[in-house]
C-alpha cells in the first residue's frame, strides 16, 4: 500500500496524512475540520506561503491584483480549473499588492502569473491570462 499523501491545510496549514485513494473523498482536516482539497482557489498570503509551499499535490499560484482587467477576466477560469483539478493539483491565488514582499521574492514582473510550485520548488511559470483550454495544456505539458 502506498504511503499517504501530506497535504497542507488551506484554513489552518497543518499537514494531513491523505491516502491517495481518498483524495476524490473531500477530506478534512484533522486540526481544524476544513475541507483539504476544496473546489475552489485558496488565499495564499506571506503568512501561510511556507506551510502551503509543503506537501505532495503540486500548488498552482495565480499572482493577481483587483486593479488588473486581465486578472478579473482571468478569476472565473481559474474557478473552473480548481473544479476540475481537485485532487490533482491545489489552486491558490495571491493577492501581490496585499503580499507585495512576497511577490518581490516570487520575482513576479508581470500581472496576472501562473507559478507551478512541486515539493516546494518552482518548476513552470506562465506569464498572462489563459483561455481554459490553453490552461490545461500548459498543466499538461507539466505533469498534471
Amino acid at each position: 500500500m502506498p504511503d499517504p499523501l501530506l497535504i497542507p491545510c488551506p484554513h489552518c496549514n497543518s499537514l494531513n496524512r491523505i491516502p491517495a485513494e481518498r483524495l476524490a473523498d473531500s477530506p478534512h482536516c484533522g486540526r481544524c475540520k476544513g475541507e483539504v482539497l476544496p473546489s475552489t482557489p485558496f488565499e495564499l498570503t506571506q503568512a501561510s506561503f511556507d506551510a502551503q509551499n509543503r506537501g505532495d499535490l503540486p500548488l498552482l499560484i495565480d499572482v493577481w491584483a483587483s486593479w488588473c482587467g486581465p486578472c478579473r477576466s482571468f478569476a472565473p477560469i481559474y474557478e473552473q480549473a480548481a473544479k476540475q483539478l481537485q485532487g490533482h493539483c491545489r489552486l491558490s491565488k495571491l493577492d501581490s499588492e496585499a503580499n507585495p514582499q512576497l511577490a518581490a521574492e516570487m520575482g513576479i514582473r508581470s500581472i496576472p502569473s501562473l507559478i507551478l510550485l512541486r515539493g516546494g520548488v518552482e518548476v513552470a511559470r506562465q506569464s498572462g491570462a489563459l483561455p481554459l483550454p490553453q490552461l490545461f495544456n500548459w498543466l499538461r505539458s507539466q505533469g498534471i
